[in-house]
Formats: structure tokens, sequence, C-alpha cells
């Protein structure tokens, strides 16, 4: 009893540490609380619900590491007194992450982020007591098992891509747990993603293969939604990061277990192919397609194209999500991206136009020819900087007679249906409105908040009916954050397929679905004809290059880059460089279309591919060790 009071003792001030309970917490303790949660069906699914509460929300800036924490956006610093602007993910950009008190915990549910090892332990705590309600139905009792083995997966792998090697909670540990037994080590990367891909694997049996009761079930899991999670994570252990990884040869348990394996390993990028090929099969034959924009208005071929591409994302629930977040999702963020398109309404000032893309952002997307903009020999690359007044062969795009920068000439569909600049054109349903943006002008910066720090707007994440109020407010259509779409899956095919064997007609196949939906000529074709490089897509590292920089387009202002870059181990050659916008306080075009130094970024490689575990966190359990670097 004695030794049983001293657990008890240590475990409370574990509890205490930092003055939170958001440690690594694998021993449950309301006990009389967990028994009544399985008394009956209607208590078993608010438990279900809870499990569901730990879902990271991907459309929160506040939260989500890839919005702020990168340099895809930009904005404001120091932020100004009364703006809502997070300055945690702005912290990471920064270079300012810490181990004392990191910024987007989600190892110990703080600043900004979530108790990811609570929910773990609230799931393991519904998967091990499912089985006692009484009132529910065998297959229905299966089918929340299965979606709960989805959600205790899916954040071992939120950890695992935010930390790499982690512990392993298969189990909730008994109250009569021993110390030893609490102190969990981080297990080898290999053995993680195997544990997260078996969950998976034994989801999916149980899963619906489509919502069937749309109106109060859409956002809950499916058998696509968790092979498409699984084709992603095998995706993610089979990327350079995590698959040979030297760098991180050294990180090993105190027991000298290795936590990476540094020998790389093509096999990976097999099980990884496999994987997504399944999902596509899984998605396809439940009715999940690329995007089609089949609103019942009359618009341009052009427009249509342009809303192919937006609502591919933003629409309420679009024909290509595979997986989406339904919580809140695609709300506030709309109010972050969108600027006053509307002269008539600009005190109002509940929307605000602050999340801004950079220039290295503009730079990204292909030129018409579907092509970077460095290799189209038909495009003026070094005087993209100049000056150029569009005429009438331009006006789709760019507002005729308007002087704007050479770089917005000729660019391929996503950039004009993604990104919203001075002389663009932005296409709602209640009307077409231009963008002019020096200052003195519509959408220029008019106070201390509400503007373009960079001079773009980040058109793609505002649905097309959302409405700008007279004096206060918006209304919008709320949209699935899109978790995973299944564009994504083709791109994350073709990319494990060039890996495997290098180019091939399946691979071009899968990318060139991705392309035509974006109105663009085929790879072979582009690179074939327009490109400095033309054999380029021949070769496994020139096809490697081009699938990364289609993933990038594609998924511009989605939450992928931040985390692509990490995996492919390109984060320190990208994040090191300066953060560039237009010098937006200027009214003529000369001097507004100057490239103004925002910030000189820092990416400490190895160290920043991961967060650190926080001091306390390693106080705590002295089994943890830091990540390297830290």
């Amino acid at each position: 009893m004695r030794n049983l009071k001293i657990y008890y003792i240590i475990i409370f001030c574990a509890l205490l540490t930092g003055c939170k309970k958001d440690f690594l917490d694998v021993v449950p303790d309301n006990v009389a609380t967990i028994e009544n949660s399985f008394t009956s069906r209607n208590e078993a699914e608010k438990y279900l619900y809870t499990c569901y509460s730990y879902l990271p929300q991907e459309s929160d800036i506040n939260s989500n590491p890839a919005f702020l924490a990168g340099d895809e956006f930009w904005t404001y610093w120091p932020i100004p007194a009364g703006n809502p602007l997070p300055s945690n993910p702005q912290q990471i950009a920064r270079g300012n992450q810490n181990v004392s008190n990191p910024y987007l915990n989600y190892w110990d549910g703080a600043v900004g982020g979530k108790p990811l090892w609570a929910a773990i332990r609230d799931c393991n705590i519904f998967l091990d007591n499912i089985s006692k309600v009484p009132d529910l139905d065998p297959s229905l009792r299966d089918r929340w098992a299965a979606e709960v083995k989805f959600l205790k997966a899916y954040y071992h792998f939120y950890l695992l891509r935010a930390y790499g090697p982690i512990p392993i909670v298969e189990k909730n540990l008994p109250i009569s747990a021993s110390i030893d037994e609490v102190k969990v080590m981080r297990q080898p990367v290999d053995k993680v993603v195997n544990f997260i891909v078996g969950l998976l694997d034994s989801a999916a049996i149980n899963l619906p293969s489509s919502i069937l009761n749309r109106a109060s079930e859409l956002g809950r899991i499916t058998k696509p939604a968790a092979l498409a999670i699984k084709a992603r994570v095998l995706v993610t252990a089979a990327s350079p990061l995590f698959n040979g990884n030297s760098d991180f040869a050294q990180l090993r348990n105190a027991d000298g277990t290795q936590l990476f394996n540094a020998n790389k390993d093509v096999e990976k990028w097999k099980r990884a192919a496999a994987a997504c090929k399944e999902a596509i099969d899984a998605s396809e034959s439940a009715g999940v397609a690329l995007y089609e924009f089949n609103e019942l208005v009359t618009v341009s071929s052009r427009t249509k194209l342009e809303m192919n591409i937006r609502n591919s994302m933003a629409d309420q629930w679009s024909s290509e999500l595979i997986w989406g977040f339904s919580n809140g999702a695609g709300s506030f963020i709309q109010g972050w991206a969108m600027p006053k398109l509307d002269p008539n309404k600009l005190a109002n000032d509940s929307f605000k136009g602050e999340l801004a893309p950079t220039i290295r952002t503009a730079e990204l997307f292909y030129t018409d020819k579907g092509v970077p903009i460095n290799e189209d020999k038909t495009w003026d690359y070094v005087n993209r900087n100049n000056l150029r007044t569009a005429t009438t062969a331009d006006q789709d795009y760019l507002q005729n007679g308007y002087t704007t920068v050479g770089l917005h000439f000729n660019r391929e569909p996503r950039f004009y249906a993604d990104m919203g600049f001075d002389g663009s054109i932005w296409y709602m349903q209640n009307g077409t409105w231009k963008v002019q943006a020096k200052s003195g002008q519509t959408q220029s910066r008019k106070g201390a908040n509400g503007y373009s720090l960079t001079g773009y707007f980040a058109k793609k994440l505002v649905n097309w009916k959302f409405v700008i109020l007279q004096d206060y407010g918006f209304t919008q259509q709320v949209y699935a954050w899109p978790m995973i779409r299944l564009a994504d899956v083709y791109l994350m095919y073709a990319e494990a397929l060039n890996e495997v064997n290098g180019p091939s007609t399946e691979a071009y196949t899968y990318i060139n679905k991705v392309r035509k939906r974006a109105g663009l000529r085929t790879v072979e074709d582009s690179w074939l004809n327009f490109s400095n490089n033309p054999g380029k897509y021949l070769t496994q590292d020139g096809l490697r290059e081009i699938i990364q920089q289609e993933t990038s387009i594609e998924f511009a202002f989605e939450g992928h880059n931040f985390w692509d870059l990490r995996r492919w181990k390109k984060a320190s050659e990208v994040l090191n460089n300066q953060v560039y916008g237009w010098d937006i306080d200027q009214a003529d075009a000369v001097n507004y279309y100057r490239r103004k130094p925002l910030f000189s970024q820092k990416f400490v490689a190895p160290r920043d591919y991961f967060w650190p575990i926080s001091e306390g966190s390693l106080i705590v359990n002295r089994n943890l060790v830091q990540n390297i670097g830290w």
C-alpha cells in the first residue's frame, strides 16, 4: 500500500508538471466516469465524438503550422495591438522554436497544440469498453470501433510527422502499472509506421465505402479515407526524411536502440505505390472523382476552368473529397483570405485579407505552357519583374489596360484561380471584381490591420458564394476542409511509381489526370515542346522534380507544402532564403513592383526537421531522448 501511495504521488506530481495534464498520459484515471460512458448507446456515442474532438483543425491558422510556420504565407510582425493574428506559428517561421515551452506543442497539448497523447488514451478507452454497451447493434459497434482505430492511427501519424520516432501506445496501462512501465520509450520509425498501418488496415475492414446519411455523418471516416491516409503514411515513410536518413542515425534510446534506419530501402516505395493504388480503386469505386463545376449558372469556359480548380477544395462538399474535416472547417480562414473587394463596403472590417502568399509562392506556378517559369523557352523569365500593360488578349485573366508586372502574364490557370493580386480579376457568385492594391486603391493598406503584406491574396481559400455585408460581417458557404482528396492520391501514386522504376506511362497518366483538370497539356507535351530541358521528364531525377512541383502547385494553400518540404528533405534548401513581397505602400507601378525583403529565414538542419520534446516532458520521463539539435 505504501508503494502504491508513493506511485500515486509521483503520478500526481507528473500531472502538475507545467500546471497542466498534457503529458504522455497512458494511465486512465477517471474510472467511474469511464464506466458510465459505456452504459448505453447514447453515452458511448458521446465518447466516440470525444475521440473525434482531438483532430487538429487544419483550417485554423492558429494551430496548423502549415499556414504561418513556413514561407507559403507571410504577414505582419510584430502583430499590431488588437489584431487576432496568431503569434505562435510565426515564431516557428522566424526561427524561434524552443525546448522550454515549444510552440504548437502537440506532444503536451500546449501553446496552440492539442494533447494528442490524451487523444490516444481516450481512443484506447473507447476500444477497451465499446463491447460492454448493452443496446448497441454489433455492426454499428464494429463501425465505431473502426473509426476510433483510424483516429488512434491518425494521432500517432500526426505525432510521427512532427516529432519523428515516438512511443507506441497500443494499450493504456492499468492503475497497477509500475513506474518503469509508465516511462515509455520512443520506438524506431519503421516499427511506428507498421503499427499505424496495421491499425488502418484493421479499421478499413469495418468502415463504410461512403457516407449514406449525409445530413448527420459527413466528415466521418470511410474505408477510402482509411486507405488514403494509409497511402499518405507509407509515402511519408518512404520519403527521404524517414527512408535512409543518415542525419538521424545517431538518434538512439538510452538502451542503444537505433530510432532511424539509415539505409534507404526501395521496398518502402513499392509498398507505398501498392497502398496508393488500393486507395485510388476504393475511392473511385465509391464515386469519388476529380471535381468539375456544375452549378446552374452561365459562365465562360475560362471561368468554368477557374471554378473547377477553386472548388476542388472550396466547394461545400467537393466530389473529390476522400476525407473532409467538417467541424468549423473553411469558416474563419475565408475571412483571413478575403480582401475588401467591394469598394462600396470598405468600412466592413470583419474580413481581413491578411493571409498573404509570398513572391516565392507566386513564382512556383507554371507558365501557360505547363512548365516552370525558368524553363519555358517561350516565356521571358529574365524580365519577369519588369512592367507590362495588359491588352485585350490578356483580359480573361488581367484587367485590360492595367499595368502590372511581367510575372503575372501568361501563367497557368491555377495561378489565376488560386491567387489574387494587383491587376487581377476575382470572380464571385455576386459579380466579377477588380483587384487594385497600390497605395490609395481599393485593396491597398488603409491602416494598421486588414491588408496583405505581400500584395497577394489567397483566392483559392474563399468559396465563390462569400458575400460581404454592408456594415459588418459576411455570409459564406462553409466548406469541409480537404484532409485528403483524390488528386492527392493520384500524385502520391505517380511519385511512388517513379521512385520504384523511374518514369513510366502509368506515372504520366496519373500526373496528367490532375493537369488536365487544371487546363494544362500533358507532361510529355509540355516538356518536349516548351521546356529548355525537354528530356527532363524521361529521367527519374527529372520526373521527381516535376512531381514535387506539381504537388506544391496543386495543393498550394492547403497545408501540404510545409510537410512536403520536410519529407522531401528540401526544407533546408527552400527555407533558408529571403522572404519577399511587393512594396505595397507605393502608389505608382514603378515603385510598387519592387521586390521588398520581409524576413531572412533560417532553417537549421537537421534540427528543424522535427519539433523538440519539451524539457518538462523529458524531466517527467527520463526514458525519452531529445531530438537531435535540441
